[in-house]
């Protein structure tokens, strides 16, 4: 899980550094990299952050409020794309979502990961699983999440990944339930939505 491995040395980063307007004065610096193998996706996060709070541990639960990273994916020509959003103490949230039109609270077309598919999914973070009172001082935090294959295959079928494949995705960092809220992405948005798969960037399997 350091960012200074060799091993990561190798994949390029990204800054997730498009904030919403009204995000507070607060935008940590937030990078992330990827690498794949023939099992699957492999990222690291490193957040330069301050005002950490993190109160839910639980497997779906609203992990966006906390001090949280997320990456968000479309493999291939897929219907839909998958949502893996993660807190800083290693909390999963993650749907299959054909569409993110919302009606109310929920999604038109979507499906939560079941808990054996969305433990497929293997998080480390550096922080605890609780942190609260909020950490304002500023922490440098990284989460490393290993997703595979045969998690995306259980929705869309086989995926035969192959150097020169392109997906769609983004990366977002957000925090809403602290002293100072905010929202960022990667590659910037026409609105303030992170669910905007129109808008995604581009994954290149090198």
């Amino acid at each position: 899980m350091n960012w200074e491995d060799p091993a990561w040395q190798v994949a390029p980063t990204a800054e997730v550094a498009h904030f919403y307007p009204d995000s507070s004065d607060h935008h940590p610096r937030t990078q992330v990299r990827l690498l794949y193998d023939d099992l699957g996706i492999h990222g690291l996060f490193r957040v330069e952050d301050r005002y950490v709070r993190c109160i839910h541990s639980g497997y779906l639960e609203p992990v966006w409020k906390d001090a949280c990273v997320e990456f968000f994916v479309k493999p291939l020509d897929a219907p839909g794309y998958f949502n893996f959003e993660m807190n800083c103490g290693g909390a999963l949230l993650s749907y299959y979502i054909i569409d993110p039109t919302l009606v109310g609270d929920a999604f038109v077309d979507y499906v939560p990961l079941p808990p054996e598919i969305g433990g497929l999914v293997r998080i480390k973070t550096s922080l605890p699983a609780i942190v609260e009172p909020e950490i304002a001082d500023p922490v440098t935090w990284t989460l490393r999440f290993d997703i595979p294959f045969a998690l995306f295959e259980h929705f869309i079928g086989p995926l035969q990944v192959k150097p020169g494949q392109e997906w769609r995705a983004n990366f977002n960092k957000c925090a809403e339930n602290n002293s100072h809220p905010h929202w960022a992405t990667w590659q910037p948005l026409p609105s303030a939505n992170f669910h905007l798969p129109g808008s995604f960037g581009v994954l290149s399997f090198a």
